[in-house]
Parts: C-alpha cells; structure tokens; sequence
C-alpha cells in the first residue's frame, strides 16, 4: 500500500512540473541576502505596508520611466533601458517617521546619471517625482547631486516586490521614509522650490531631514560587477 501511495505522489510531482514548464518555469521565492560585508542586514519583511494605494502591479513590458519638465532632452526609457546604466549598491537605513528602521543593500543607478542623460536647464532647481498610485514628493536637485541617490531596483541582492515598490524606489538617502518614493514613473526636473507632495501638503516637512548627514558624499557605492 505504502509503495502505491508513494508511486502516487510521485507522480503527481512528475504532472505538477509538465503543467508548469508549459508556461514557462516554475517560480520560487527570491532569497534575500542577510549580511553584507560583515555588516547585518535588515530584512524586506521588516517593512510596514503604508503607501496611499496599496502595492500596485506594474507591466513591465509596457512601462516607461519618464524624464522631463526643465531638460534639454526629455527621456522615455523602458526598464532595461535604465537598468544598462552603472549599477551601483550601498548600505543605507530607511527610517520612518512611524517610528521604525531599516537597513538593507540597496542596487540601483545614480539619479545623477539619468539626470545628465536628459540634459538639465540652469533654471533646474528641484526634482519632482511621481509614482503610478498617484503620490508625488520632491527633493532639491543640489541634494539628489550631493547625496548621489540612487534609484533602486533591488534591495538586500532581490529585485523588487510588487510591494516594495517595482520596478523603482528612490533611495533617498538622510531623509525620512515618505521621501523614499516606490513604483517611480516620472521624473519632473523644476524651478518650484515650493512644490509639496502627498504627505507635505498634509503637514509633514518639506525638507525631511533625518539628522547631521552621513558623509562624505564623493562615494556613491560600489559599482556591481
């Protein structure tokens, strides 16, 4: 009996993966790195679900990240069309004016690079950004410069989940967590030094600041082989 239930299973394993591999291959849980050159990681599940929508699916086949607003060269690039820019990682803590924080890996471009590839006008001041759901927040761009922020697709050596903000989450990096923009769909290059996003017309600063700078800023992170 024991030989024929196990004769069973087997075979149900065996139908399980034709099935599958008729679609494609089978998915599996990405695995998230722990430690990074001897430094512990946070984790991915150390994160709060509090955007303004709720996680959003985005088709990567049909989007788009645009570059615009103050730029000599608008851009409408595809994700592998950004991804074929320097990849760079870097340990950076998110903190959230929730209360909580969390270090982790993250891997993306410079912000600098996108930037220069559009051409910014002298009267560039800020950048804006807006996200699929709807939210918006914005940052001065000497500091997006001087932090050399990155536009991330993957934390702790995983790309993206839905829910953490694929295919792109800014790194914002010394300022609070509602500066740190998921699911990134425009790029607004401005003169208004006034602009608040979602969270700043409700109250929140502007500026974001998390406290006296890490520094120094001439080291944007290591570039990924």
């Amino acid at each position: 009996m024991k030989k024929w239930i196990g004769l069973g299973i087997a075979g149900l394993v065996i139908i399980f993966f034709l099935f599958a591999n008729q679609s494609g291959n089978v998915p599996l849980k990405a695995v998230e790195i722990e430690e990074y050159e001897g430094e512990k990681l946070g984790s991915i599940e150390d994160f709060r679900e509090n955007s303004i929508k709720g996680p959003q699916y985005i088709d990567i086949e049909t989007y788009q990240l645009e570059i615009t607003g103050l730029v000599d060269t608008p851009l409408s690039l595809s994700y592998e069309e950004v991804l074929k820019k320097p990849i760079y990682e870097k340990v950076v803590q998110l903190n959230c004016v929730e209360g909580w924080s969390v270090r982790l890996l993250w891997e993306g471009v410079l912000m600098e690079d996108l930037i220069q590839d559009a051409a910014p006008m002298e009267d560039a001041t800020h950048v804006i950004f807006y996200a699929v759901d709807g939210y918006a927040t914005s940052i001065p761009l000497e500091t997006i410069l001087e932090r050399k922020m990155l536009l991330a697709y993957k934390m702790n050596d995983t790309v993206l989940r839905p829910d953490r903000g694929f295919p792109f989450q800014l790194v914002a990096e010394d300022k609070l967590g509602y500066k740190w923009i998921k699911w990134v769909e425009k790029i607004v290059l401005s003169d208004q030094s006034d602009f608040r996003g979602y969270w700043e017309k409700r109250g929140y600063d502007n500026t974001a600041d998390i406290g006296t700078p890490e520094g120094p800023w001439e080291d944007p992170g290591k570039v990924k082989d």
